[in-house]
């Protein structure tokens, strides 16, 4: 990384004074340049005997009149500096200047002649609001108000929605300025810090607010009229879209999300800012980096050192295309962000230092300070592609977590003492066995010591997987939008593959629910090739996956581990992938699991699977979850209980059908499953003989049932049976109905006759003692 020195300063209007300020860098509260880097704008904080101002400094000391703001406590004081674009003159813009009580000055640049004053606006449509924070997205400015409650003594703590979100395009034409109609994103929500990137504004909860609100972050999509709710360390995402302005209530919005939300811990925010990509950018109280897409998905980027952050220290974050340059404690860190490695580290001799926008360099780092304006200029690898200096580095990084989760002392165990040697060797290993195999292709081949060379001939063919796969993964980023598709389907092929032979934990579980959701085609065909789904030559539905990958399929995580996050375990995944891309599928795949499960644990042992919850009532948990429904989906059901073998489930299914009134298959359903067990045969025919008893809808398949009857009812019990269940009549009973629909004897005669003739259990129970030649039988020999 190179310093050179852009500027000292003297190229600036008043620049002494400039200097001046600077080099009184506590006075400072916020810097910030123009979109052309033609101006800089200082806010001062308030520091007796000067009062808190704005001041703008023109570079190239270009001549017209100055712009310095100043104002004296209890006037309102400013909220934000904003530059926008002016859709009238390419690459111009104005400043916009919004105060507490929502004024807004709107200024512009014209050389030689200075600033200019072009307009002053209220933002706010009540004259009792008070504006807490506000950013600019596109045309449009939104803010975050007070709206204080009307009465003067009002307890504030019971007030602590009296805020609201709004938004309002500004226009700047020829004519001058022109505020649109204003709008409520949200109303009767806490407190926000908004935060705008092109296409998303992130509403982040102010540090003074409610623990119950502070656990979790709002992203909102002007485009979509959406709004996602997202606590990050927990792995909830949920989106919902506004459809009219009465959905725009805070409480409304987190309807059937509160019990789920309730349970999170607050967020540990210390720093946050919009990265260049569209991202959130937050700084753990830790130390930790991460970013929070758009979607509301949270990758961690970044550790700094130096352990947990104080109170009042200042961390500066921006990015410089994928570099994400970080400023703590006078260093600098250079950080790629989709590696999260540590690119250049640089500890800076100047006091305080602001970072400036680059113009139209993504590979230079712009800083000001006391003395000048320096840039950074930072050099990316020839092939950026290649991952052996990230992945000897991720090894010690895992190694540290590994060892530090082990071990009793209190040091912490840094990356620099692993490198050393020493107590731990497994990690140097590795890593030599790694740039080993890494470099071969590029330089001849080193020699190794004899335990590495067999170590390596252990992990070669994990190591090649690994290869395979990040080279895979550079095709997707560098590939045509045309190619990406094949691209990932093979990258979503190999990640189940991978995640299947490993560990099914909470991290890896949350990994497989994203890839299920973002790629849900591939990771289908995926789970296909994985447990080798096919049909065989009697259509019947095979698999031919290892026990192994069975146990990861049924593998069903804590309560505490799932539905509070939004995960759902692999098994519900694999049946909402059947459901969405092959449900002919389902009842079979269900089927074949529960083969699986029989072969492998005791019957009701609570150490498997069947043991908690039904793999049938799983699958069907799955499809009352699917957000349309329609006959498809009552067939479904009926497949799902009857592939269970389950007599309650039969028994369910039977009586579905029977209120379907689709009498056929009630009959076959009968015959099938009766065979099963003596009970469930007894339980369908005493089922199916109430309904007999009731109309005469089974009258075509009597000769079906009768078979059906189990031998230890009785001619007695039978009639019981039927006259328990005998429809009430209003009337008084005639001999002869001319209505055709009651039960008569000669319907009964032949079960009767069928129940009377056959011998009885009893007669069958002494049946060869009593064909006996011998009666009694002999006594046996006695031994002596």
């Amino acid at each position: 990384m190179k310093l050179r020195q852009v500027s000292d300063l003297s190229d600036f209007s008043r620049g002494h004074w400039l200097r001046e300020l600077l080099c009184r860098g506590e006075e400072l509260s916020h810097v910030q340049s123009s979109p052309d880097g033609q101006h800089l704008l200082l806010l001062q904080k308030s520091r007796p005997p000067t009062l808190p101002r704005v001041v703008a400094f023109q570079r190239h000391s270009i001549a017209g009149a100055d712009l310095e703001r100043s104002w004296q406590p209890p006037q309102p004081a400013l909220v934000g500096l904003l530059f926008l674009q002016s859709p009238v003159v390419p690459d111009s813009w104005v400043l916009a200047v919004v105060w507490e009580h929502g004024r807004t000055e709107v200024w512009h640049f014209v050389v030689a002649v200075g600033w200019q004053l072009l307009q002053t606006l209220e933002l706010c449509q009540g004259a009792r609001a008070r504006v807490v924070s506000v950013c600019s997205q596109g045309a449009n400015l939104v803010w975050c108000e007070e709206r204080p409650p009307l009465g003067a003594h009002s307890d504030m703590s019971k007030c602590a929605f009296r805020f609201c979100v709004c938004a309002r395009a500004l226009e700047v034409g020829e004519q001058g300025v022109r505020l649109g109609t204003a709008r409520i994103v949200l109303h009767n929500s806490p407190e926000y810090q908004v935060l705008a990137s092109p296409h998303h504004v992130f509403l982040v909860p102010a540090a003074a607010g409610f623990a119950t609100t502070s656990k979790f972050l709002l992203i909102w999509h002007p485009e979509k009229a959406e709004f996602t709710i997202t606590a990050p360390s927990a792995g909830f995402i949920h989106s919902k879209v506004l459809r009219s302005s009465s959905e725009s209530d805070f409480k409304k919005l987190l309807l059937g999300s509160v019990g789920l939300l309730s349970g999170f811990a607050p967020l540990d925010i210390h720093t946050s800012t919009v990265s260049s990509s569209g991202g959130l950018l937050l700084v753990s109280t830790k130390g930790s980096v991460s970013i929070v897409e758009p979607d509301g998905t949270q990758r961690h980027v970044f550790d700094l050192e130096g352990g947990p952050l104080a109170q009042g220290s200042l961390v500066q974050l921006k990015t410089f295309g994928s570099i994400l340059a970080c400023v703590l404690a006078g260093v600098l860190y250079l950080v790629d962000q989709n590696s999260g490695r540590l690119v250049e580290k640089e500890v800076l001799s100047m006091k305080e230092v602001h970072f400036l926008e680059s113009q139209g360099e993504e590979d230079s780092i712009q800083l000001l300070s006391q003395s000048g304006i320096y840039s950074f200029s930072f050099s990316k690898p020839e092939d950026s592609s290649r991952p052996e200096p990230c992945l000897v580095e991720m090894v010690f990084e895992e190694a540290c977590r590994y060892y530090q989760r082990r071990s009793l002392s209190s040091s912490k165990l840094t990356v620099e003492k692993l490198k050393k040697g020493g107590t731990f060797q497994a990690p140097v290993v590795l890593a030599a066995i790694l740039q080993h195999s890494l470099h071969q292709k590029q330089k001849p081949a080193r020699s190794l010591q004899d335990t590495y060379a067999k170590l390596l001939s252990t992990v070669n063919l994990e190591l090649q997987s690994y290869m395979s796969l990040e080279l895979l993964k550079t095709c997707v980023v560098c590939a045509p939008e045309s190619e990406v598709e094949s691209y990932c389907k093979e990258l979503v092929e190999q990640e189940v593959s991978r995640i299947l032979q490993s560990d099914m934990d909470k991290d890896n579980l949350a990994y497989l629910n994203s890839v299920f959701a973002s790629f849900p085609k591939a990771a289908w065909k995926a789970t296909r090739s994985c447990l080798q789904l096919q049909q065989n030559g009697d259509g019947l539905l095979v698999a031919r996956a290892t026990p192994e990958v069975w146990k990861k399929v049924l593998c069903q995580p804590q309560l505490e581990e799932v539905g509070q996050n939004g995960m759902v375990p692999l098994f519900e995944l694999i049946c909402a992938s059947f459901l969405r891309f092959k449900p002919k599928w389902l009842p079979s795949f269900v089927e074949l699991t529960q083969q699986y499960v029989s072969s492998s644990w005791p019957y009701s042992s609570k150490e498997g699977p069947e043991g908690r919850v039904p793999l049938y009532k799983r699958a069907l948990g799955v499809l009352a979850r699917k957000s349309k429904h329609g006959e498809a989906d009552g067939e479904m059901e009926l497949e799902l209980l009857l592939c269970s073998k389950r007599p309650k489930a039969v028994l369910q299914a039977l009586h579905l059908l029977i209120h379907l009134k689709q009498w056929q298959r009630v009959v076959e359903v009968a015959e099938k499953f009766s065979k099963l067990s003596p009970l469930l045969n007894k339980e369908i025919f005493i089922t199916l003989l109430a309904e007999f008893a009731q109309h005469r809808e089974l009258d075509p398949y009597l000769d079906r049932l009768w078979p059906l009857c189990p031998a230890e009812l009785t001619a007695s019990d039978i009639l019981t049976m039927v006259l328990q269940h005998l429809p009430h009549s209003q009337e008084d009973p005639v001999p002869f109905s001319s209505e055709g629909n009651q039960l008569t004897v000669g319907l009964l005669k032949p079960l009767l006759q069928r129940v009377v003739q056959r011998p009885s259990v009893q007669d069958e129970m002494y049946s060869d003692a009593l064909q006996s030649s011998t009666f009694p039988p002999p006594t046996p020999p006695r031994e002596h």
